[in-house]
């Protein structure tokens, strides 16, 4: 299936679609809805055609797998699962006033679910998202070097913003690239840590630190502008700056960078009980969310490129 973006719209099946007009226009007489709640339903139908036509086929031909894969499709573009909701209704509507005006005689999306009745997915980048944010800090100057070795830290291990805060430079082992955290519970794990991630801690370490530091003297690794320890906020508004200068979601986080390395791990064939112990998860149940985001990615990929779906 190609993406929504690269449908042609001059294909022969993607076109104003009087089906949807007539049904638009059904809100709008019969229904009495605003202008703006038809505006939502007309791009959510329009999404459909869309979806329709990438796969070759007229909108009222889709059947319920086809308006499952579209679903899914939806959650797997990132939006959230309020809009796919609403999007899962409007296909309902659609399809129910399809059968009542006597042009299908079946309903596909009789009882097609929202993701509300779905396991919530954590958010999470690309890969190329995160090298975007990661090349944000300037870090000719100490504040972006610091804040470049922040989030190399941050991607390369996946540590809560609370647990990068504290990190003291004595839990610190870069030669042997891995470090100790003491995570939830006052539980102490060992994490690696990746070379590149190691090398911006040690350019951190050696010529931005001292000069945030001055004469003062601190445990902790990341400290702010005045030599003192950083707090989570103050990580939080570092990092929501960069990801704007990135062009990144306004949902960026921590935690969304954390989901982002379990994910990219999980997508390069690490085992999940590894991931546990990085993470520090107490129980592997928690980790299994991450399955969810690998199986919906996997059923659209199978979805697309199998010949007999």
């Amino acid at each position: 299936m190609a993406p929504l973006s690269a449908v042609n719209t001059n294909h022969k099946y993607y076109h104003k679609a009087p089906m949807i007009d007539a049904y638009l226009d059904h809100l709008r007489v019969e229904r009495r809805l605003a202008d703006h709640t038809l505006e939502s339903y007309g791009r959510d139908l329009q999404a459909l055609a869309a979806f329709a036509a990438g796969a070759g086929r007229q909108i009222e031909r889709l059947d319920r797998p086809a308006l499952e894969q579209f679903v899914r499709e939806q959650m797997t573009r990132g939006l959230s699962p309020r809009s796919v909701a609403r999007m899962v209704a409007s296909v309902r509507g659609f399809y129910r006033f399809l059968v009542l005006d006597r042009r299908l005689e079946h309903n596909p999306a009789d009882d097609l679910q929202s993701p509300r009745a779905w396991p919530a997915l954590p958010r999470f980048l690309s890969i190329e998202e995160v090298d975007r944010l990661i090349a944000q800090p300037d870090v000719a100057t100490p504040l972006g070097l610091r804040d470049r070795a922040m989030i190399e830290l941050l991607y390369a291990t996946g540590l809560r913003v609370s647990e990068l805060v504290n990190v003291r430079v004595a839990d610190l082992h870069l030669d042997q690239q891995f470090m100790t955290c003491i995570g939830k519970g006052n539980k102490e794990r060992l994490v690696p840590i990746g070379e590149q991630a190691a090398d911006w801690i040690r350019r951190y370490q050696r010529s931005a630190r001292p000069a945030l530091l001055k004469r003062a003297a601190s445990p902790r690794l990341f400290v702010n502008a005045r030599g003192r320890p950083l707090t989570r906020v103050g990580f939080w508004k570092i990092l929501k700056q960069h990801g704007l200068k990135a062009n990144l979601p306004s949902t960026l986080s921590p935690h969304v960078v954390r989901h982002s390395f379990a994910t990219h791990l999980l997508d390069h064939g690490a085992d999940l009980r590894a991931i546990q112990m990085m993470l520090g998860h107490a129980d592997l149940s928690t980790t299994q969310i991450y399955t969810h985001v690998l199986a919906a990615r996997l059923r659209a990929v199978y979805d697309r490129f199998h010949p007999r779906p």
